[in-house]
């Protein structure tokens, strides 16, 4: 039996056995506008209000702007930053080679419980060999897996691929893959998520309707 740690996701712990596994690194995915920086900060918002600290780092978009959007469902993120609780970091990422004494470090200065790491994706941008980009995910996710934190990892998948993710690596690094999917047609918001592994776990194998709420992503059940 493993330890759960809650997801945050309103519908999404009973099809994942109570929440992910404790210390697992779990990878979200999905194409633009899908939902993946919400995913990501609700789930350590759930943290916070457990008494888990926690910490956000964003290679591409400024820490602001993340906070900003997560007070759109209430989420108060400074009144937790200044009591030393949670933190918000950007990380350039021409600085890559040093993100994994960043993240150690970081997680002892706050004893963090949860992590997120947004997005790997940009990697791609500063280091044009494959093979290095497959090297350096590789020890970004061996990093997280030897912190005992419980994280979230975010990628995005190029429109028009049926890849889970970028570099086609990531997927098989992580123990649990979240992809996240968003139809608009015809002025309608179709968005669903797809539980594509989880180690250890009986998820749930359908692919289940979510909505974007003023409380953050409610996930329901399949439609027959």
């Amino acid at each position: 039996m493993f330890k759960r740690i809650k997801s945050g996701i309103t519908g999404l712990d009973p099809l994942i056995e109570g929440g992910f596994i404790e210390g697992s690194v779990n990878l979200v995915t999905g194409g633009t506008g899908t939902g993946k920086t919400t995913f990501s900060t609700q789930f350590l918002w759930d943290g916070l209000q457990r008494g888990e600290s926690c910490i956000y780092i964003t290679l591409e978009e400024g820490p602001d702007a993340i906070k900003q959007d997560a007070s759109l469902f209430g989420w108060d993120f400074e009144k937790y930053e200044k009591k030393g609780l949670c933190k918000f970091i950007y990380h350039d990422p021409v600085q890559v080679n040093n993100i994994g004494s960043v993240i150690i470090d970081e997680i002892s200065n706050i004893k963090a419980k949860r992590v997120v790491i947004d997005s790997l994706a940009v990697i791609g941008l500063v280091i044009g060999e494959p093979a290095q980009i497959r090297r350096r995910l590789m020890n970004i996710i061996n990093t997280l897996k030897h912190s005992g934190c419980t994280s979230i990892v975010i990628s995005e998948i190029p429109d028009g691929s049926n890849a889970l993710s970028r570099f086609d690596v990531e997927e098989f690094t992580v123990d649990s893959v979240i992809l996240l999917n968003y139809l608009g047609i015809g002025g309608l918001d179709a968005r669903s998520v797809v539980v594509r592994k989880m180690r250890g776990t009986n998820h749930g194998k359908d692919v289940y309707p979510f909505e974007i709420t003023q409380k953050g992503i409610v996930v329901k059940k399949p439609e027959l």
